[in-house]
């Protein structure tokens, strides 16, 4: 479908986002599910009701602008997921398990806080500023969980080394 004005543009990329919040709510479990320990199960069930909070708002935001989400092709994500199952099947150590499903878990963070940056842009330049509320708390909560993603990282990681030191 052709997009003839930038409202039209503005509800196709909040569809995108809905679609992959969506997505993400269920990409998280499936990770929470898989990854087998705590440590990463708790905070990935986390995200999933995070996620589920942030599709909330998303619908919010459709209703303040009077509008309905448009369907959307939603490859990127879908590829990601495949890609991810396919690398994590190859994984034999425990330890290596724990940070590609961090890592993906920190990629899925920052391409969703990507793209509510730009709604948010997007959103303040065509005056929907409650809209704009609603995104802004979106993207906080993924630039919150990137940090926590970079945290959780570092103390796989320094305890590796500290159990190297050890042995």
């Amino acid at each position: 479908m052709p997009i003839k004005n930038p409202k039209e543009l503005f509800v196709r990329i909040l569809s995108h986002a809905r679609y992959g919040t969506e997505r993400s709510v269920a990409v998280y479990k499936d990770l929470s599910d898989i990854a087998q320990n705590p440590e990463i199960q708790q905070p990935l069930a986390a995200r999933a009701f995070v996620a589920q909070q942030n599709l909330d708002k998303i619908d919010e935001a459709f209703k303040l602008i009077n509008e309905k989400p448009v369907n959307v092709n939603g490859r990127l994500l879908d590829v990601f997921v495949d890609d991810f199952r396919s690398e994590l099947a190859d994984m034999q150590s425990p330890e290596a398990r724990r940070l590609f499903l961090l890592a993906k878990a920190n990629q899925l963070s920052h391409m969703r806080a990507a793209e509510y940056s730009s709604l948010l842009a997007a959103a303040d330049v065509s005056g929907h500023y409650g809209v704009g509320v609603l995104l802004e708390s979106c993207l906080a909560d993924h630039l919150t969980m990137a940090e926590r993603t970079k945290r959780a990282v570092q103390a796989v990681i320094e305890g590796k080394i500290a159990a190297r030191a050890a042995g």
